[in-house]
């Protein structure tokens, strides 16, 4: 069995009573909002949208939705109360539906960080289409302290109000997030600087974020060849290959004065393909961020051009 500090399962002692203290009639390790303090409170942008719960006594229940990304559902708790492992997930009725036939959901695993349970995309719209079935999804572990089962209920009561605006504000984000475009890479043929559609697509999307994030302060643009030409061509051809991608950035819409161009030529190969070396790549810089020279040399995996 784990051993914990005094204090710290003195907290856990707690714990535990602020849980069972909040529901009457519930058995202690039930961790659930009532009536009377069941909230679910939205934060919206165009990068992110988030639907969060409060559980008193265990934490959060947090439904999220990042830009470029799929929906996901996590259940927080500072303390991780729960022992790593196997837990059991149920949509069931509350209390007040006595008869409702629970929906079992089968096993989600428990970790020992901070978000103790977390659900891909499908498993969280099942959660969704519970709660808005005035349902209330709920997770079965047994606990670090003594084995006892813990149940962390996430309420249904409020939920209702507050997914329309939710659901209004993941309608209006944007493509992609940061950690998807801060590095990206536009592939070229032999002697070519034509961009395909698809890599209008991508810089399509680097404009519609930069023009949303204002912290971008730089978008660094690096051209780069293969070793096969002279030297003097390859640093014209790199240089081309830069200005064919700033030059489609700004006719978009992106800010002149934001874009620094470099020409490398063949002088910072990604790999020993020379395929892989035909490219310009773009990085964001925010601010606060370092600036470093080459950090756009290779950016995402290596896509030969036909």
């Amino acid at each position: 069995m784990a051993r914990f500090p005094q204090g710290f399962r003195g907290l856990l002692a707690a714990t535990v009573l602020a849980g069972a203290a909040i529901a009457p009639g519930v058995q202690a390790g039930t961790y659930g909002a009532g009536i009377e303090n069941s909230q679910w409170y939205l934060s919206q942008s165009v990068f992110e949208c988030t639907l969060v719960h409060e559980v008193p006594g265990y934490g959060r229940a947090v439904f999220k939705h990042r830009a470029g990304e799929t929906l996901s559902f996590f259940l927080e708790s500072e303390l991780a109360l729960m022992r790593p492992g196997n837990g059991r997930m149920v949509v069931e009725a509350p209390a007040w539906r006595p008869g409702v036939k629970p929906r079992p959901m089968g096993n989600v695993t428990v970790s020992d960080g901070p978000r103790q349970v977390e659900l891909d995309s499908r498993q969280s719209m099942i959660l969704i289409q519970g709660l808005m079935d005035g349902m209330s999804p709920t997770v079965t572990r047994e606990s670090w302290y003594d084995r006892s089962p813990i149940r962390v209920r996430v309420s249904n009561i409020n939920f209702s109000r507050q997914f329309p605006a939710y659901r209004s504000c993941t309608a209006g984000l944007l493509p992609v997030n940061y950690d998807q475009i801060k590095r990206s890479r536009v592939p070229f043929g032999p002697g070519s600087t034509s961009l395909s559609a698809a890599d209008r697509r991508l810089l399509d999307n680097i404009v519609t974020y930069v023009l949303a994030d204002s912290t971008v302060e730089r978008v660094f643009v690096d051209g780069h060849t293969d070793s096969s030409g002279s030297r003097i061509n390859n640093r014209a051809l790199s240089e081309e290959r830069a200005n064919a991608v700033a030059d489609y950035l700004i006719g978009e819409g992106l800010p002149e004065d934001l874009i620094i161009v470099r020409a490398h030529a063949d002088q910072y190969p990604a790999s020993n393909r020379a395929a892989d070396n035909r490219r310009t790549t773009i990085r964001l810089q925010r601010e606060g961020e370092r600036p470093e020279l080459q950090q756009a040399q290779s950016y995402g995996p290596a896509t030969p051009s036909s």
